[in-house]
């Protein structure tokens, strides 16, 4: 299965004859983030019954995503009588002289007076129940592609931000083996390490005893192993790489291991008591980040 993106935008347009009114239609959808499936739509006057199926069938294809999806329906208004509303356009005329003189307004254009709303009048072709039935099938059929072409928008999206995961999954596995391998895990380092801490302790205070010192430094070194961190870090590297690989809606699970990596990468930095360890650790969290800010985009 791929991977989709939660980002996308699609457009489709149709068209639908019946009889001589010919009825073009276009459907728009923009995709963004988000932590659930959240649609919201945008109908003409008389399509308002398709908004539960519209839901149904975007649910169907995604998971996750903000969505606005917008329908746009006109007919083709060739060789129809335009009629002018003459009682209208008088009373308007009227007003626009009167405001014209009382308050030196300016006078009401031509372009104006068609733009206002029922100067012009063009009469509506009738149609049957079958008629208006077909059509809307026809763009619910229109729907079906323009969610289809989204779907092929996002998974190409997603196909980029599996490379991207993937690389930032290899990355934190290479520093969890630079970390392992690291010389100052070593046990002759551990070793100097607690002889010269015991040593400066001693010089400081020679009332300090020298066995429970040893003991107390040993105590502490055993606290500051970093080896059950590293071995989560491999088994969390082993179920990104298994989750990238089955692919699907991992959205949710891939965010959940980043969070691991990043409580892991957090407790090596603070029993880390050798600065190239410190340093590995600081590494991790800024490739964690990286990793944890891109799956925001993937569903």
């Amino acid at each position: 299965m791929t991977l989709q993106s939660m980002t996308g935008f699609a457009r489709y347009s149709g068209t639908h004859q019946n009889g001589e009114v010919v009825t073009h239609f276009t459907w728009e959808v923009r995709s963004v983030n988000g932590k659930g499936l959240d649609v919201r739509l945008r109908l003409p006057q008389g399509f308002e019954a398709l908004e539960h199926n519209i839901r149904g069938l975007v649910a169907k294809s995604f998971t996750r995503g903000n969505m606005q999806v917008s329908l746009n329906v006109e007919q083709n208004s060739e060789g129809r009588e335009v009629l002018l509303n003459h009682a209208l356009i008088e009373k308007l005329l009227n007003a626009s002289q009167e405001l014209q003189t009382r308050f030196g307004v300016a006078p009401l254009t031509l372009d104006g007076l068609f733009a206002l709303r029922g100067v012009l009048d063009q009469p509506q072709d009738t149609v049957s129940e079958e008629d208006q039935a077909a059509l809307k099938a026809g763009v619910m059929d229109g729907l079906g592609s323009l969610l289809q072409q989204l779907q092929e928008a996002r998974e190409l999206e997603g196909a980029a931000l599996k490379r991207i995961f993937e690389k930032h999954v290899e990355e934190i596995a290479t520093l969890t083996e630079k970390a392992r391998h690291d010389p100052a895990r070593g046990v002759e380092a551990i070793k100097a390490r607690l002889s010269a801490q015991v040593a400066l302790l001693l010089d400081a205070s020679q009332a300090l005893d020298k066995d429970k010192l040893h003991a107390e430094a040993a105590y502490l070194a055993t606290k500051a192993d970093i080896q059950e961190e590293l071995d989560r870090l491999d088994t969390h590297v082993a179920s990104a790489r298994k989750l990238l690989q089955h692919g699907g809606a991992i959205g949710r699970k891939l965010d959940f291991l980043s969070q691991e990596f990043n409580r892991e990468a957090n407790t090596l930095c603070a029993k880390s008591n050798a600065a190239t360890i410190t340093a590995i650790g600081l590494e991790l969290k800024a490739a964690v980040d990286q990793f944890r800010e891109q799956i925001q985009n993937l569903e």
